[in-house]
């Protein structure tokens, strides 16, 4: 049974484990920040479980770095990660549709940004098919504009920031 729900206090080293256990670089500290951000009500953080076992999460930014969406009150999802052994079977849509929902209570519109490289290819997928846009930008790395002829690291700081109207159900 898949449930959604707000970061729990005993959740960061659970998460930080399941990470560590695929070789992912994402530690128990991060966690302890998202718990004290959505405490904060700056980021709500919500995690997918299976049958009880940690199957992925997002966080919704409600005044984001990336210039563009800040200035226009545009909420973001950051930091979508299901964890491989339970990708293909609807974890990353249901988080996506909580996000939204709890979104949707703020801002009429959504923002996301997406890396470039093939990691992130079916995430550029989903984002596409669930009517998310590019904002018409272009490239940003590390949250800022990507000028012509500019040269910049292709990592996880390289995204394409896309936009999607969640209409009149938002507040």
């Amino acid at each position: 049974m898949l449930e959604i729900t707000s970061l729990l206090p005993e959740d960061p080293p659970r998460i930080a484990q399941a990470f560590s256990d695929i070789s992912w670089d994402k530690p128990e500290a991060q966690y302890v920040r998202y718990l004290d951000e959505q405490t904060a009500d700056d980021r709500p953080v919500l995690v997918a479980r299976v049958d009880g076992a940690f199957a992925g999460y997002l966080t919704v930014v409600w005044v984001p770095h990336y210039e563009p969406f800040r200035e226009a009150g545009i909420p973001e999802i950051q930091d979508f990660n299901v964890l491989p052994q339970y990708r293909r079977n609807g974890i990353g849509t249901a988080l996506m549709d909580a996000a939204e929902a709890l979104i949707a209570t703020r801002s009429r519109t959504a923002g996301i940004g997406v890396g470039l490289y093939p990691d992130y290819g079916p995430a550029q997928r989903l984002y596409v098919l669930r009517g998310y846009l590019p904002d018409g930008r272009g490239i940003a790395w590390h949250g800022m504009h990507v000028a012509a002829m500019q040269e910049v690291m292709v990592d996880d700081d390289l995204a394409l920031y896309f936009t999607r109207d969640l209409g009149a159900a938002a507040a």
